[in-house]
């Protein structure tokens, strides 16, 4: 095995950066970047804590779902979830974060770096309202660097491609949960009542 430990050995691998990728970061939201944010459905928030311990943690709503406040702020909504809350946690210990938005079916991403905040309640929350429900809190990100991600990452796996994706590879979640968590007392047939997808959307908001 032979480990990189310098920047000058991971350059002398990779080779020197394309200008174009090389000067592509920007510091304020561009028209079109506010048009990709509107059409995102899906994003995953990245943080760590004090320690260098990280965290990605997926968000999802319907599409726009988070708000651009102004060319340099965008603010995340929460929703209920599991409670552990690890990327909150680290947001207070270490405010930089970094966004990736994802739209369905298209292969490049809008990548977000900046400082975060959480923020318990703002007059901008009436409009993060969904099926009659405020979010818990936001996240507010003041923008410190953005970029388009290229396709290639998408392209290599098939993401969006039917054909490619795995049938029946894995066990259902509530097998799965009860085969990995041995400690876990309630039997399958009970997970698979908790794991419905009908039974989630009664406590998605």
């Amino acid at each position: 095995m032979s480990e990189i430990t310098t920047a000058t050995e991971l350059r002398a691998l990779l080779g020197e950066v394309h200008p174009r990728a090389a000067n592509k970061e920007r510091t304020a939201l561009h028209p079109r970047d506010r048009d990709w944010i509107a059409t995102s459905p899906f994003i995953v928030l990245a943080t760590s804590d004090a320690d260098g311990n990280c965290d990605a943690s997926p968000k999802g709503d319907p599409a726009g779902f988070v708000r651009v406040l102004d060319d340099h702020t965008l603010a995340i909504p929460e929703r209920p979830g599991n409670r552990r809350a690890d990327g909150y946690l680290n947001i207070l210990a270490n405010p930089h974060v970094g966004v990736i938005f994802l739209i369905p079916g298209r292969n490049e991403t809008l990548r977000i770096n900046g400082r975060a905040r959480l923020v318990s309640d703002a007059p901008y929350f009436d409009d993060m309202i969904v099926k009659g429900h405020r979010p818990i809190l936001a996240v507010e990100v003041a923008i410190e660097q953005i970029f388009f991600h290229c396709a290639k990452a998408f392209l290599r796996s098939s993401l969006w491609r039917p054909e490619g994706w795995p049938r029946d590879t894995l066990p259902a979640p509530a097998r799965l949960i009860k085969e990995v968590h041995t400690e876990i007392t309630e039997t399958v047939e009970q997970l698979e009542a908790h794991y419905a997808p009908e039974n989630y959307q009664k406590t998605l908001y």
